[in-house]
């Protein structure tokens, strides 16, 4: 498994830099456009709060982009964090990989 140094910008970094300053949002104006609580746009901008397909699909509605996009943001922070603890990294390396028989198909 390749292992990144650095770990990735989190969700609440990239939603608070590159969307909600530069649009000159509040987390309530933004709630209010999610059709959410600001309770969950709180959380998530303070990484309280996961990315789930549904949140996702909102962001992409409010700002215009792709739920792959918020999706893919979380997927990485969730892969860095997993590789970079070591109780985690622990019990994935914990895991045999099956020896399955080879197809005699060529």
């Amino acid at each position: 498994m390749r292992q990144t140094v650095r770990k990735p910008a989190s969700v609440g970094e990239i939603l608070v830099e590159e969307f909600l300053r530069p649009l000159n949002l509040t987390q309530a104006q933004l709630a209010e456009a999610m059709g959410v609580q600001r309770k969950h746009v709180n959380e998530l901008c303070n990484d309280r709060r996961i990315i789930t397909a549904d949140t996702a699909l909102i962001l992409a509605r409010v700002f215009g982009n792709t739920a792959d996009f918020w999706l893919n943001l979380q997927r990485r922070v969730d892969l860095w964090e997993a590789m970079n603890s070591p109780e985690r990294r622990e019990r994935i390396t914990r895991a045999k990989p099956l020896r399955l028989p080879r197809s005699n198909a060529a």
